[in-house]
Formats: structure tokens, C-alpha cells, sequence
């Protein structure tokens, strides 16, 4: 089976990058590759659903770059697939004044790169959100919502009519560079092409490692956990409620979350999961496990952090400590209010000093682009990426 792209992983970015060559040639032969049984089923489909606006990240950077240019792309992509969404705008809330100098910092950088956004007090505050704490805020009125799931169930609906293929069931074993082609074994078949896409996400460097690449740094699985707020709390919250965040982790805090087909999620934390998959707290896969441990990169990001972890840890392991987290920006709210939701991996490289890396990561070797970090904004910002992969090749 022969072609000119082999895409390999089935969530939001590998399939913008398959839509993103046939756009810009029909004639291509373009397959996805997806070990799941469905698309969409990891990151892209345990998300929140924010559209970001860009206001957090570094000017410059192929975040903040991606981030912006991906959804205005995104939201066209919506108009024309008549997939709901909704601009709804967002607040990102100073609760104390020694959160007052990070909350202009981030003010700048949304100036720096073009977000539409403006500094706020308390009576506007509690004009946007009623029952909301804070004695400032960002208010970011063109931040929304969105299912990506459903755009990515289009982009593959797109993809299969402009003559792309889907393999579904068909994990990664091996990859081979030839001299003029790259060949690919998977579960369900094997295929050649002129060149391949790794979008694999939470193995996308094992895939890398497949290909004779060398990544340095190395996925570490950490998991967010959710709550939703009952019904009848859902008063609480009318849009996207943010606290300020440590611009010194690409985690934004526990917040909450405007859902487009109803309801309202509340979180993540952000703890070490110990499986790659490890969606409950038991999952346990020892390989994964040894693997994260065993690197230097992640015991010298344990040793620098160690107290932030044991309060993500902590906060995991206890129900109050996560619902006073809430209280700290919606101080009515109580535990008969909040349900248990689904959890989340976020596939985090972590370099080898012992840094999060805070932006995307593409790097191409040979035949191969690898994409070996790209958590939130990806989603946003997927279709944007695309191109810039496209562009790469």
C-alpha cells in the first residue's frame, strides 16, 4: 500500500494534517493511522473544549503564533461545517493582590500578541460572573467553546471525501526509512509512503524512537481530574471562569468551564499519571511508570517541585482540597454542588534539565515530522499547526 503522506495518530492534529495536504493537493494519497477502534479518543476528545484566545503565551512563540492564526481558522472551519460553537468570552481572576503583578504580566503579553482583552475590576466583575471572588480581572470577551470531537468526526469526514483514508485499529510496530520512501508496520497492515506525520501524542516519542530519531526530551503522562457542577449549581457560573496562573507551568489552574452541549466542568489538577493511559487513579502500567521515573529530565523536575506536587497530589487524593481550590474563586459554591467527571491526559515533554518545554515541539528527521509536544492550545490552534507541518515537508 503505497502513498505520498502517512499520517500516523487520529486525534485533532493528525487529522487537521491530513485535511491540510488534500487541500492543498487533491491528488494526493494521504492515509491516517489510528491504534484506537475510534478517532478522537485520547486529548482531543478529554478536553475542555476552550477555544483560547493566545493571551497566555510568550510573544513569538509557535504557541502563541499557532495559537491565534489557528482560531480564526478554526472558527471558519465551524461556520462552514455548521458545528456549533459560541464566543462567550472569559475572566481570568485576581482573588489577592499578590496575584495583582502576574495578571498585568499576562494583560501584556495578550496586548503583545493582538488578543482583544482588558483589564477589569471587581463591580465588572461580578457584572460578568455574579459569584465569582476576585478583586481584578482579565476579561477576555473573544475566548469560547466548542466540541472537538465533532470537528475532528468533519476534518475525517472531509478527509474520506477528498479521497484520504482512515485505518482505524492500526497501531505502530516499526518504521523503516528506505532510501526514497519510509515503510510502516502496523496491526492492520503495512504501508509505504514518501513521507510520514507523527501526531501520536501521548507516544509520539516512542514513535520518533521507532524512526531512528533521537527526541531528548520525553512524554510524561499527567493527569487532569474533573468535576461538573449539579443543575441546579450550573447558576454559578455563566461562561469561563480562570484563576491567574504560574506562567512558570503550562498547567492553568483549576477552573471553570462552560461546556456548548450544557453543563459545566470544574478542574483539572495536574498529577503524575501512571500509566500513559491512566485515566483512573488505579491505572497502573509499569512500563510507562519506569519510564517516567527512570528519566533524569522528570527526577530533576520532581526535585525542583516537589511541593507543588505533593499539592496536586494531595488535592487529587481529597475531595475538600479540591473543592476549596473552587471556593478560592467561587466561594458559594459547596460539595453537594459538584459530581464527579471523566479525567484527562496531557502528554507533557519535559526536557532533559528537568524543564516543562511550554511550546509546541516539531522537528523533522529525514522522511519523518515528529510532533513531540503539542497539549493546549493544540486543539485550537490544530488547524494552524497543520500548515505549519505542511510547510515543514
Amino acid at each position: 500500500m503505497r502513498y505520498d503522506a502517512i499520517v500516523l495518530g487520529g486525534g485533532i492534529v493528525g487529522l487537521a494534517t491530513a485535511y491540510e495536504m488534500l487541500l492543498r493537493d487533491p491528488r494526493r494519497h494521504v492515509i491516517v493511522c489510528e491504534k484506537e477502534a475510534a478517532l478522537a479518543t485520547h486529548q482531543t476528545g478529554r478536553n475542555s473544549g476552550v477555544l483560547h484566545s493566545g493571551i497566555y503565551y510568550k510573544p513569538g512563540s509557535l504557541k502563541a503564533t499557532n495559537c491565534r492564526a489557528g482560531k480564526a481558522l478554526m472558527e471558519q472551519f465551524c461556520r462552514e461545517q455548521s458545528i456549533p460553537y459560541d464566543i462567550c468570552g472569559k475572566v481570568i481572576v485576581a482573588v489577592e493582590p499578590a496575584e495583582l503583578p502576574q495578571l498585568e504580566k499576562i494583560y501584556q503579553r495578550g496586548q503583545a500578541n493582538g488578543v482583544r482583552c482588558e483589564r477589569i475590576g471587581r463591580e465588572r466583575l461580578l457584572e460578568l460572573e455574579p459569584y465569582c471572588a476576585g478583586i481584578e480581572a482579565i476579561h477576555v470577551p473573544e475566548a469560547g467553546i466548542v466540541d472537538y470531537r465533532q470537528v475532528s468526526e468533519k476534518l475525517a469526514d472531509s478527509i474520506r471525501q477528498r479521497g484520504g483514508e482512515i485505518w482505524l485499529n492500526a497501531k505502530v510496530l516499526s518504521i523503516t526509512e528506505l532510501e526514497s520512501e519510509t515503510a510502516v508496520e502496523t496491526t492492520a497492515g503495512a504501508l509505504v509512503g514518501e513521507i510520514a506525520i507523527n501526531c501520536c501524542g501521548l507516544y509520539s516519542d516512542r514513535v520518533a524512537r521507532l524512526s531512528g530519531a533521537n527526541p531528548e526530551a520525553k512524554i510524561v503522562p499527567f493527569r487532569g481530574e474533573y468535576f461538573e457542577l449539579r443543575p441546579e449549581a450550573e447558576r454559578l457560573c455563566r461562561n469561563l471562569i480562570y484563576p491567574v496562573p504560574d506562567l512558570s507551568f503550562p498547567f492553568l489552574g483549576v477552573h471553570f468551564t462552560r461546556m456548548i452541549h450544557g453543563g459545566v466542568e470544574c478542574g483539572p489538577n495536574a498529577v503524575m499519571a501512571l500509566a500513559r493511559e491512566g485515566y483512573g487513579k488505579l491505572d497502573v502500567n509499569l512500563r510507562d511508570l519506569w519510564e517516567s521515573i527512570s528519566y533524569g529530565g522528570f527526577r530533576k523536575l520532581a526535585w525542583r517541585h516537589w511541593k507543588a506536587g505533593l499539592q496536586e497530589f494531595y488535592r487529587s487524593c481529597s475531595r475538600t482540597a479540591f473543592l476549596r481550590s473552587l471556593q478560592r474563586l467561587m466561594p458559594e459554591i459547596q460539595a453537594t454542588d459538584i459530581s464527579s467527571a471523566p479525567a484527562g491526559i496531557r502528554a507533557q515533554a519535559i526536557a532533559p534539565s528537568g524543564d516543562l518545554v511550554d511550546d509546541f515541539l516539531i522537528q523533522r528527521a529525514g522522511r519523518m515530522v515528529n510532533v513531540l509536544n503539542a497539549p493546549s492550545p493544540a486543539a485550537t490552534s490544530s488547524l494552524q499547526i497543520a500548515k505549519t507541518i505542511v510547510d515543514t515537508l
